[in-house]
């Protein structure tokens, strides 16, 4: 979609395969690109290639700062948290011993995720002490970056989330998705609804305060309506919209292109 929205506005667009390129950095980079939007999901592949064609003083959408934070959930709660917008009860630990006593403090059922991941995998609730204390113990035989217990309440919301889109600090679209039937992950990846969602006063605020939050220049902003209001849980840097298209009919590819063709005139 992207492409094709690029060619109808007269964009030269050059493609380039994360897993194909390489860089001799000894030498300096040539024939750059006035602009690159990172579309990478691979989170360590995407901070890598942005930190190196930064570092050749090429703009890259969205930065390695904003990456960075946005494909951590802690860093991303954190800076949330710095600028005053809502988020669920959350606590890390670095240990199975004290993320049970995280476990205590928090309550049940909440929930424990892996800092860095999406489509919610290897998201898992924590129901109850002795159910928890079996996901815990079998994170410690997984890789290192799942010794680092990150911990959220369990929000008691609608079977839905909404999905945001902040471009250049304007509210485009949102949409709700609906937990699949026996999961209550709202992922469309795993085969969560969208419906459309209207772009109520309180969701335009608060998406556009959390992408500020990350400085973020195109995002997907993820919130839950608890019974106190939006709870933000995440803000994605390489937001996907293909079912925010379909379903809400908003020309998000018109939305991100303009938007390309401004900050490269800068």
């Amino acid at each position: 979609m992207l492409i094709n929205e690029a060619r109808n506005q007269g964009v030269e667009v050059k493609l380039i395969d994360a897993k194909n390129i390489y860089f001799n950095i000894s030498n300096s980079l040539k024939n750059l690109e006035d602009i690159y939007l990172q579309r990478c999901v691979s989170y360590f592949r995407s901070i890598h290639i942005t930190y190196l064609l930064e570092s050749f003083k090429c703009t890259v959408i969205n930065s390695f700062n904003t990456a960075l934070i946005c494909g951590n959930k802690l860093f991303t709660t954190i800076s949330l948290l710095k600028h005053g917008i809502p988020v669920p009860k959350t606590a890390i630990s670095f240990s199975k011993s004290s993320a049970l006593k995280v476990l205590d403090e928090i309550g049940y059922p909440s929930i424990l995720k892996p800092v860095i991941g999406s489509w919610g995998r290897l998201i898992a609730p924590l129901n109850d002490p002795e159910s928890s204390l079996a996901i815990l113990e079998s994170r410690e035989y997984l890789h290192p970056i799942y010794h680092l217990y990150y911990i959220q309440e369990r929000v008691e919301r609608p079977p839905r989330d909404i999905r945001s889109l902040v471009v250049d600090g304007q509210f485009i679209c949102a949409i709700y998705r609906y937990q699949p039937p026996l999961d209550w992950r709202t992922n469309t990846a795993r085969g969560g609804r969208a419906e459309p969602c209207p772009g109520v006063d309180e969701l335009i605020d608060v998406s556009v305060r959390a992408a500020e939050a990350v400085n973020g220049e195109i995002v997907g902003v993820d919130c839950m309506e608890s019974r106190d209001g939006l709870v933000v849980h995440e803000v994605n840097n390489t937001v996907e919209f293909k079912n925010m298209v379909r379903v809400t009919g908003v020309n998000i590819p018109s939305a991100i292109i303009s938007y390309l063709k401004r900050r490269a005139k800068k």
